[in-house]
């Protein structure tokens, strides 16, 4: 990772599962190359841990968590510059949205943008109450490029997506909550602390089976009806078969805790 990379993003290992991952790159977190360069090397480090399951994201600088793409490098880029630019940002988010980590994002105060499209690629969102978030990319005469236009409708549904995206205006953390854009959320400056509380229930859990419950719930919106019935079914039996449903089953009927991997 280059040094900029380095100190716009810092890890820390959290316990024997988690990784805490922190955006550091002042005024804004803006989602530049630095930030970028280092989102990847965090996933390298947590793809290459089979003990790590649960990936934090949250942010060093007081009143963002990301303020979203990096303007002043697009200002500057041609064509072939800005698709490589938006091919950088995709690919590292896509890697947190894989299922292969349980990633939580703990947002304090702004995600705008590509910030909220970094939100939202975690699979859950902690928000403390001063959080804002929004897609304002129709005010630059853009759109979401980094999965915003396909991550938002499926937290929040057709109607509401667009109403957010077409004004580009910023929704508190309340009506987060209660559209479904927001997991959880908790007192103005709590949301660190309320991200690592629920990393460390996640991790008791069975990551093959939450992995797959990832899996088949994405599949709910790719899928026909019945071929996600199908889709379910398959991972089902393969986690019987393969996966650790045989020592929760076991623990369950000896009344202990499971001791998965």
């Amino acid at each position: 990772m280059s040094e900029s990379g380095a100190n716009a993003v810092v890890s820390e290992r959290v316990g024997a599962n988690v990784l805490r991952v922190t955006l550091q790159r002042p005024p804004a977190n803006a989602l530049g190359t630095p930030i970028i360069d280092g989102l990847n090397k965090v996933m390298d480090e947590a793809e290459a841990d089979d003990a790590i399951k649960v990936v934090v994201i949250d942010s060093s600088v007081a009143g963002f968590f990301a303020a979203g793409a990096d303007i002043k490098h697009m200002s500057k880029a041609d064509a072939a510059a800005f698709i490589a630019y938006g091919d950088s940002l995709r690919g590292a988010l896509d890697r947190l949205a894989a299922p292969n980590k349980i990633a939580i994002a703990a947002v304090e105060g702004v995600a705008l943008g590509g910030g909220l499209e970094l939100a939202m690629a975690c699979s859950l969102r902690v928000g403390g109450a001063d959080a804002k978030f929004g897609l304002p990319e129709v005010k630059l005469g853009l759109i979401p490029g980094a999965g915003g236009t396909q991550r938002l409708p499926r937290l929040v549904g057709r109607g509401r997506a667009l109403d957010i995206m077409l004004t580009g205006r910023q929704v508190d953390a309340d009506e987060a909550l209660a559209i479904g854009l927001l997991d959880r959320r908790v007192e103005a400056g709590q949301a660190e602390e309320a991200a690592l509380r629920l990393a460390d229930e996640l991790c008791r859990m069975s990551l093959p089976a939450q992995q797959a419950v990832i899996r088949t719930v994405d599949a709910a919106f790719d899928m026909p009806l019945g071929d996600g019935f199908a889709f379910e079914v398959a991972q089902e039996q393969g986690l019987f078969e393969d996966g650790e449903a045989q020592e929760g089953i076991s623990a369950f009927l000896e009344k202990r805790r499971p001791n998965f991997a």
